[in-house]
């Protein structure tokens, strides 16, 4: 897996994309170890289903490195799946103090363990997209960001024998489309999509299109 972090880490940031993994900031370092040790322990539980989101948030991956994370969930016990928790190697950069957590990881993790469901998370342009000159806000993604990004979910799919793509969201929806795949879309669980998003995924879930 540290390959293909390396990959990832060397695409340069721009005014409005921040590549949080880069080797220009001592920080990051440990942000690329957390990646490669999420990497490792989901090729362990070999999913089938891949997660597709939109960009990291900025109190979410841009601080922890993980996907769909936040600062509280490396501060405490392993989660329900065994992820995370203390004595992995996982940990925080120091500019983690205070950051608030991103509510909408919580929320994904939260749908996750009541569905039974573990997939592998990951994000259509996985760098953190913001207003350029205000680093702490989220943008959405331009089409050609998520397509800068196609090659990682495609090298992800490929690494873990991932059976099956699920698209949260329209951006990750529109990445899929442009790159050949048809994948089903579910409710981002952002902004009071909770309900949405948990429904959805039991309906793929119930219906075989998806598998645990």
């Amino acid at each position: 897996m540290s390959s293909f972090v390396e990959r990832l880490a060397a695409v340069p940031s721009d005014d409005g994309r921040n590549n949080f993994l880069d080797h220009s900031i001592a920080a990051n370092a440990q942000r690329r170890h957390n990646l490669e040790l999420y990497l490792s322990e989901m090729l362990d539980r070999s999913p089938k289903v891949l997660l597709l989101g939109e960009a990291p948030g900025f109190r979410g991956m841009r601080i922890t490195g993980v996907p769909f994370t936040n600062r509280t969930m490396f501060q405490g016990p392993a989660n329900s799946f065994g992820l995370f928790g203390p004595g992995k190697g996982y940990a925080l950069p120091a500019e983690a103090e205070g950051v608030a957590a991103e509510p909408t990881a919580t929320v994904m993790w939260e749908v996750l363990a009541e569905l039974d469901f573990l997939p592998l998370l990951w994000s259509a342009c996985p760098w953190h997209t913001h207003v350029p000159g205000k680093p702490q806000s989220n943008r959405t993604p331009r089409i050609t960001e998520a397509r800068l990004g196609t090659p990682f979910w495609q090298w992800l799919v490929e690494l873990l024998g991932i059976e099956a793509v699920v698209a949260v969201g329209n951006i990750a929806h529109r990445s899929l489309l442009s790159s050949g795949v048809d994948a089903p879309k579910v409710r981002h669980p952002a902004h009071g999509g909770r309900s949405g998003f948990k429904q959805g995924l039991a309906e793929l879930l119930e219906a075989g299109v998806i598998s645990r």
